[in-house]
């Protein structure tokens, strides 16, 4: 007699959060008696996961700070792997995190635990030969986007594309109108403004996006701006960054969907923030800029001729991308006016990618997990 399915998971961040949360409804749907343990938040928590600690302490971001609590993480990821080990579930389920979670799919694998990864770390765009420890620790990788996928059946890993998640809740046609009025915009003109979600990333690109912004306006003195804040940190630092000048920019916290629904062209940092652009079906212009020593680093490592998710999924250059010294307020402003009217052209291929990515990704992972393990239900 088969016993109830217990499912081990591990995610580090919110948007691992999110997938682990879906991931579990999914496989719930189909053995309503699932136990779930490992590593989650708030969400995964919501539909049951038993989580050893919170994932908070997990979320860290940056070589320094890594490296200020490698100790705690070593540890609590030793425990964790001691104590998986010894609760031998039916699968182990690593939700990004790659730097913590892959080691963690390794050991377990080698101790007779199926092990799956989700969503692919950048492998196909520089430190390939982390592919090696993913083949050898992994049973299957599930990825969000096809290049993934085609990259590791090229490499001999047992891979599955499930879609994206956000291309399952973003609709093919967002109701421009109703956004507009949700936020008291009239029919002018409107950017969207997102130079990130992380503090770095505000402090390199808040300005400049703001100069960018005054440029555009002397050439369309009807036009306005909304910037959707990731937390209220994010919210004070652009606060403080827009005193002293005259522009007409909504801030809003949290509404990234409402902004990207509501305006006719977008000044974005290069990120996840470009894919919901896309599937917003919104013209984009492209800008990141990092650490001088950073970028010449990455500009030797990185494998890839383009940097954002629209182009790496056209596979040719769709978007424009503004890089480092190249991201002037001028090239911006100059780049970004023509597609207020003219954008049609860049996003005439966006639908197409938005049904390639929409296939209820979920209960495509859901399947995959379960069939592995030889429980998926028969029809």
């Amino acid at each position: 007699m088969v016993g109830v399915l217990r499912i081990a998971m591990v995610a580090g961040e919110a948007s691992g959060d999110i997938l682990g949360s879906g991931l579990m409804r999914a496989i719930k749907a189909r053995h309503p008696d699932a136990q779930f343990i490992g590593v989650g938040g708030p969400l995964m928590e919501a539909e049951g996961m038993v989580s050893s600690f919170p994932m908070e302490r997990l979320s860290v971001m940056g070589l320094v700070e890594v490296l200020g609590r490698l100790r705690e993480l070593l540890a609590k990821r030793k425990a964790l792997v001691q104590a998986l080990i010894l609760e031998k579930p039916d699968v182990f389920i690593g939700i990004d995190a790659p730097d913590f979670t892959l080691n963690i799919e390794l050991q377990l694998r080698r101790a007779g635990i199926k092990t799956v990864h989700y969503v692919s770390p950048s492998v196909w765009a520089w430190r390939q030969k982390r592919v090696l420890k993913i083949r050898e620790g992994c049973d299957l990788m599930l990825t969000l986007l096809p290049f993934e996928a085609r990259f590791y059946e090229e490499k001999g890993v047992p891979v599955k594309f499930v879609g994206h998640p956000l291309a399952d809740t973003i609709p093919l046609e967002a109701d421009r109108a109703a956004a507009r009025a949700e936020l008291r915009l009239d029919d002018g003109p409107v950017v969207a403004l997102m130079p990130g979600s992380r503090g770095g990333e505000v402090s390199r690109l808040g300005s400049l996006f703001f100069d960018a912004a005054e440029l555009l306006l002397k050439e369309r003195p009807q036009l306005r701006f909304v910037l959707p804040c990731a937390s209220p940190q994010r919210r004070a630092q652009l606060e403080q960054l827009l005193q002293n000048r005259d522009l007409p920019v909504t801030l809003l916290d949290g509404g990234s969907h409402l902004a990207l629904a509501a305006c006719d062209a977008v000044l974005i940092a290069s990120g996840t923030a470009t894919l919901e652009a896309l599937l917003y079906k919104r013209p984009m212009v492209v800008a990141y800029r990092m650490a001088p020593i950073t970028f010449w680093i990455l500009k030797r490592l990185v494998k890839s001729p383009y940097v954002s998710l629209p182009n790496l999924l056209a596979q040719r250059l769709l978007v424009p991308e503004l890089l480092q010294d190249a991201a002037t307020a001028q090239a911006l402003a100059q780049t970004l006016l023509p597609l207020l009217e003219g954008g049609q052209e860049q996003t005439s291929g966006f639908d197409e990618i938005h049904r390639t990515l929409r296939r209820d990704a979920s209960n495509q992972a859901a399947e995959a997990v379960l069939s592995l393990i030889g429980r998926a239900p028969s029809l």
